[in-house]
């Protein structure tokens, strides 16, 4: 028997009534090093459960490979969490969404187009299956079933906005049931149209995802499952943002009033996000609706506790809410943790971007995707030579993806990005014979709706002039890791145009949390001591790019960034001060 049962209108835990007050908490947006903080922080907001995803991409980063180390370290989380007296809602898909590259869905499987994605079509759920048999045994023995903090499972994820195959949903329970999971399992869709109707299954926990209008969504939730517990899984008290798009927020006590009303109602919650972390590396997804758009690398939320784990306004202010409705713990408020000192940072050392270039290419008559040079994230080159000359038109039949910078004999002679539309671009030939250079960077994978799987590099053949452009080398850059320290050179000249690695070193006395700044930088990539930062760019919102304290080590650290434009200085600074981008008025 499940350690957590459902009554007419509420919850009982191992036969006592339970009301979930959870947060959601995603493991591998936050270092482990941290794992424990943050939860503590949990727990002393009045919370009782975390919740979290599970990337299916991350984990099985090839098929039949499992990977649980470092920030995938889940059985590690689950036990810190039980070791703080917090129950888990886990949330395995096999979509998650979130804002995550490819909505978690990993690109080995998504780069066939012709599987029916999250459909009972066999070849998408016998990968389901696969996948399951490697993660599910691993994680059984934190069920409640076994003693542990997992309570409940969730099956799919919003799957009314997407489709109303019941026979898929049905086949994710029982893979689900027969691999040993006895916990309950819910569902959850919004609160709008026929989500309730299309996502949910007879027997399967109905809950419902809104941010606000909260009698309303609660009332149709009712009206799609006339007994039972009455659960909003995910409240939206914030939001996400966009490269060149505006920092979202949401007022505080608009969003703690919510939260009184829903808790009023007798209503179990997830807040969502308790705490967002940080898209680290390559893992931010995009939107696609009008126009492709990429997510930045913070995934702060305006969440109650900030990027940098320090307790924000909502978290004061939800605590006041959580406090009327039940015991919080008697112990004070956490207060920020400490930030490092601002340290300039002199890069002084410097490795060309295509000096990295292997003699492993691939030789084609026509430009091949990233997805068919199994490239899941990262940059693409692209080379060929021209045998005309003057001015005229590149035309890239299909576009980019996701943003292209294009050189002609190691000029630059433009940029076109997905999200533009662009497919053209004028450039001037110098003579016969010319190298064209084209570097393609994919800027994260869409992660909601029917576009997840669209692949990334140059979508089709290439012209000039109407001309087709043939013969081809194809590199997909080794930039997962940063190039070893011999491979630098001092650098020239104090600044330089051009796709370069830039090195450079700091002291740090005692390690703590900073923020890493970068003004007269355009576009790229950070690494600290080898840990991948994320993704910068001058576009803004994000200014900063978050550094977690367990990053730095006492003496000597690295910094090293991939620019991808050039910069106009040879600095970077470390900050206490984060900067996400103007606060919405």
């Amino acid at each position: 028997m499940p350690a957590l049962t459902t009554t007419s209108d509420g919850f009982l835990l191992r036969g006592e009534p339970f009301r979930i007050l959870s947060g959601a908490l995603h493991y591998f947006r936050v270092h482990p090093d941290q794992w424990t903080d943050r939860l503590r922080k949990a727990r002393l907001m009045g919370l009782n459960t975390v919740e979290t995803y599970i990337p299916w991409n991350l984990h099985e980063p090839r098929p039949g490979t499992l990977d649980l180390d470092g920030l995938l370290d889940l059985p590690r989380f689950l036990r810190l969490a039980q070791t703080e007296g917090l129950n888990v809602l886990l949330r395995p898909g096999p979509f998650i969404c979130a804002e995550w590259d490819g909505g978690g869905l990993p690109f080995w499987l998504t780069t066939d187009p012709t599987i029916r994605l999250r459909t009972s079509d066999p070849r998408f759920t016998d990968a389901v299956d696969r996948y399951l048999d490697l993660l599910l045994p691993p994680l059984l023995p934190y069920m409640a079933a076994a003693g542990g903090p997992v309570i409940a499972v969730q099956v799919e994820n919003e799957y009314g906005a997407y489709g109303d195959d019941t026979a898929y949903l049905k086949h994710l329970e029982s893979a689900l049931r027969s691999r040993g999971i006895e916990e309950l399992l819910f569902t959850c869709d919004q609160a709008d149209g026929d989500h309730l109707t299309n996502g949910t299954l007879p027997g399967v926990l109905a809950t419902a995802t809104f941010g606000s209008r909260v009698d309303r969504s609660l009332a149709r939730l009712r009206e799609a499952q006339p007994e039972g517990p009455l659960m909003c899984s995910e409240f939206w008290i914030g939001w996400f943002d966009h490269w060149g798009g505006p920092h979202h927020g949401r007022d505080t006590a608009d969003a703690a009033a919510d939260l009184d009303r829903l808790l009023s109602a007798g209503a179990s919650v997830n807040i969502y996000m308790f705490h967002g972390g940080t898209n680290f590396g390559y893992t931010n997804g995009a939107n696609h609706h009008h126009a492709y758009a990429p997510t930045i690398t913070s995934y702060d939320y305006d969440a109650p506790l900030t990027e940098s784990g320090d307790p924000g306004p909502k978290y004061h202010a939800f605590r006041e809410v959580i406090a009327r409705h039940t015991t919080v713990p008697d112990e004070p408020v956490p207060a920020p943790a400490a930030k490092l000192p601002s340290i300039e940072v002199e890069l002084t050392d410097r490795l060309s971007l295509f000096r990295r270039l292997g003699h492993d290419g691939t030789r084609s008559v026509d430009p091949v995707t990233a997805d068919e040079l199994g490239r899941r994230a990262g940059y693409v080159l692209y080379r060929t030579h021209v045998p005309a000359t003057g001015a005229g038109l590149l035309h890239f039949d299909g576009g980019v993806g996701d943003r292209a910078q294009v050189f002609v004999d190691g000029a630059p002679a433009g940029v076109l990005e997905r999200e533009r539309h662009d497919e053209t671009l004028p450039v001037h030939v110098p003579r016969p014979g010319a190298v064209l250079d084209v570097l393609v960077e994919n800027m994260g994978r869409v992660n909601y709706g029917p576009r997840i799987g669209v692949p990334k590099g140059l979508l089709g053949p290439v012209t000039f002039n109407g001309e087709a452009l043939r013969g081809w080398d194809c590199h997909a850059l080794p930039v997962d890791d940063v190039p070893p320290e011999t491979a630098f050179t001092p650098a020239n000249t104090p600044t330089a145009a051009g796709p370069a690695f830039h090195k450079g070193t700091f002291e740090v006395a005692e390690p703590a949390d900073t923020f890493l700044s970068l003004p007269g930088w355009t576009k790229g990539q950070a690494w600290i001591n080898g840990f991948h930062l994320g993704r910068y760019w001058n576009r803004g919102p994000q200014r900063t790019l978050y550094v977690p304290a367990p990053v730095l080590r006492p003496g000597v650290n690295d910094l090293v960034l991939l620019e991808l434009h050039g910069t106009t200085t040879p600095r970077a600074h470390l900050t206490d001060t984060p900067d996400l981008g103007p606060a919405p008025s």
